[in-house]
């Protein structure tokens, strides 16, 4: 039985692969010999059907029909996934903010959770000298481009805006064109359905009729090109051959047991995704920054992961990234622990492995690029967050870190472990505190900002030779304001705002300084980014408020501050969750109260339609809700009826993933 189980399991394979690849939109390939049958380089055709894994019948918009090579050999590249319905949940571009990106997905390789769709990629959009993974499929193995500016691109031709058509070998739409051989003019490119973007045009014809017609939409051609139109310059060696990853090869949605897969999706990102699929619990934070082994694919196609630890876990496919071959095992990622007991002052040394500190960090302050001159380097512990990060000066700059990615070199009495001698302790303080400079104002100003030093700050401002740095000026992804604000600089924060620094001015994520204050759990910071008129209500575009990530961090100071300060206490973030469900969420009874006290609203509901009392009952905290049942259950009977069932996981977004100091635009 079991060779026929498995005949079974690789044919579900190959039928799976050729439905998901129909309605493709590809161009020549490296393999092409066959002439001008497509109307030359560059030019379109949408794959129609597979006759076996290693033939494709491809319709041309010039009509051509014909069947070329997909496995051994590769005729076709695949120029538009999308039209076959492959979208990455989850995901955003981040510049034309197309949500979730549709066809295949570019993930900057040197950026922190920086994605762009095709269109973008190809259109120069971010910087043309990184390195970008492409990413075909969720699930598909990441493959690392070079970066664009040492690329040649090439225009495709074809059914674009502007071309002249005709009706193709698909049509059935009777004489809307005004007869057999009418032309028309393509005038946008559109989807046919919401399951198939970019599989249709829209043409205006010449006897004044306008419509959609199919252009990939399940690999069909209502059109036929007759005068070609000019598409998009792409770059033509960095798209994936059709059939490359095809059937025989992977298991459903990409993954077959003993692959090696790690999530880099955001974690409120991760969470929603999960509902329906396994759900999330605390203890799936490991996750985060863990590789772990695919050991199974269950009925629903949910995947089942294994860690290091010994512990399993069940994913929504859409979550995972397969890492490559020679990528980074679980393994690896939990080695070099330094098994905590840092105290403040501590010198500590970080990794020097580049790949092991950026798996470690995910979900503990994420890697920026601007910390690869601290990777080897020594500093010291400045502050030890409840969850045991460590935010540490190293380089003349503060960062946090995965305390399991730095190594412990001296205690903060000076004594350093296995070496009595002094004379090794004054070496390393003397590394550590050199001066770093570069010529670069703008990164002097928020260096010597992340660090405390007014003076400095004052005197970079009050240059008159040129090297005068900009207040507002960015470095690392960070103004001078924004690092002083985590911090708590309010001497800092006082010099930079008298010298003009916008106290709302936000970065890449949508964070201002008063989100940041709130993250660092710097209560006067806020007081005096208030005192400036900065807004304390101002959302990010998680559309959280300072007030969500006070809470969502457990600092019961800046809470207090922020409530004494009359920001909103029920503003909802984009799960519609206000401030009063990530209380209970976290168990915090005393900022439950604390809310209360200050009129917050029980009775909204968030996005799965659970309004607080509901969520105290989910959340299994009858703590939280026993102190308030009067009046959460008046609230709850106000409420007729919730807009969801419960799922097998209900929680909503968990924290703001710790920001860095420095994080990299």
């Amino acid at each position: 039985m079991e060779p026929n189980a498995q005949g079974s399991s690789s044919s579900s394979r190959v039928t799976r692969f050729m439905m998901e690849g129909v309605g493709a939109r590809v161009i020549r390939g490296p393999d092409w010999k066959w002439g001008k049958q497509d109307g030359g380089e560059g030019h379109v055709g949408t794959v129609r059907n597979f006759v076996s894994p290693e033939e494709v019948v491809v319709v041309w918009d010039n009509g051509t029909a014909a069947n070329y090579r997909c496995l051994g050999a590769y005729d076709l590249r695949i120029l538009d996934s999308a039209p076959t319905g492959v979208k990455h949940e989850g995901t955003m571009c981040d510049t034309c903010r197309q949500q979730p990106i549709a066809g295949i997905r570019w993930k900057c390789a040197e950026c922190i959770n920086y994605d762009l769709c095709s269109v973008c990629y190809h259109g120069d959009k971010h910087h043309l000298r990184h390195k970008f993974y492409r990413i075909s499929a969720p699930g598909a193995q990441r493959c690392l481009m070079e970066p664009r500016r040492k690329s040649k691109k090439q225009a495709v031709r074809g059914i674009f805006p502007g071309a002249r058509v005709v009706r193709g070998v698909d049509w059935q739409w009777e004489d809307q064109d005004g007869g057999n051989g009418r032309r028309g003019k393509v005038n946008e490119i559109q989807d046919w359905s919401a399951a198939s973007p970019r599989s249709a045009a829209y043409v205006v014809w010449d006897n004044g009729a306008k419509n959609l017609y199919r252009v990939g939409f399940e690999g069909i051609a209502d059109l036929k090109v007759l005068n070609d139109a000019k598409g998009q310059n792409v770059y033509k060696e960095h798209l994936p051959l059709l059939g490359e990853s095809g059937p025989g090869r992977t298991g459903p949605h990409g993954f077959q047991v003993g692959d090696q897969v790690n999530i880099d999706l955001d974690l409120e990102i991760v969470q929603s995704l999960q509902h329906g699929h396994g759900g999330w619990t605390d203890g799936m934070f490991e996750c985060l920054s863990s590789t772990g082994t695919v050991i199974g694919i269950d009925e629903d196609h949910d995947i089942l992961v294994g860690y290091r630890s010994g512990i399993r876990w069940t994913f929504n496919p859409a979550v995972l990234t397969k890492v490559c071959s020679g990528g980074m095992s679980a393994s690896t990622s939990a080695e070099g622990s330094s098994g905590g007991g840092f105290a403040v002052g501590d010198l500590v040394q970080v990794c020097a492995d580049q790949q092991r500190v950026k798996a470690m960090q995910r979900g503990h302050g994420e890697w920026a690029e601007a910390m690869a001159p601290t990777l080897g380097k020594i500093g010291r512990v400045q502050q030890i967050y409840h969850d045991n990060d460590l935010k540490v000066e190293v380089c003349n700059t503060s960062w946090t870190y995965n305390p399991n990615a730095v190594t412990k070199v001296a205690s903060f009495d000076g004594s350093i472990p296995g070496n009595s001698s002094g004379d090794r302790l004054s070496v390393l303080l003397k590394k550590l505190f050199e001066p770093h400079v570069t010529g670069n104002a703008n990164e002097e100003l928020v260096k010597a900002a992340t660090n405390g030093d007014a003076a400095r700050c004052a005197e970079i401002l009050a240059r008159t030779d040129g090297g005068q740095a900009d207040v507002n000026g960015v470095y690392g992804g960070h103004t001078a304001l924004l690092a002083a604000a985590q911090n708590g600089h309010v001497e800092v924060l006082r010099v930079l705002l008298e010298a003009g620094a916008e106290a709302d001015a936000e970065d890449r994520d949508g964070d201002r300084a008063a989100h940041h204050a709130a993250f660092g759990d710097e209560s006067a910071a806020l007081r005096a980014l208030a005192a400036a008129g900065a807004d304390l209500n101002a959302r990010n575009r998680r559309r959280q408020t300072p007030l969500h990530i006070a809470v969502n961090k457990g600092h019961l100071a800046v809470v207090r501050t922020l409530l004494q300060l009359a920001v909103h206490p029920s503003l909802q973030d984009s799960e519609g969750d206000t401030p009063l469900h990530d209380a209970i969420s976290k168990k915090r009874d005393d900022i439950l109260t604390l809310l209360l006290d200050h009129g917050a609203d029980m009775t909204l509901t968030n996005n799965n339609g659970f309004n607080s009392l509901h969520h105290a009952a989910l959340r299994c905290n009858p703590s939280a809700a026993a102190p308030h049942y009067p009046q959460l259950a008046a609230a709850h009977s106000r409420v007729a009826h919730t807009r969801a069932s419960p799922r097998r996981d209900t929680s909503p977004p968990d924290s703001l993933t710790r920001m860095q100091s420095g994080s990299s635009e």
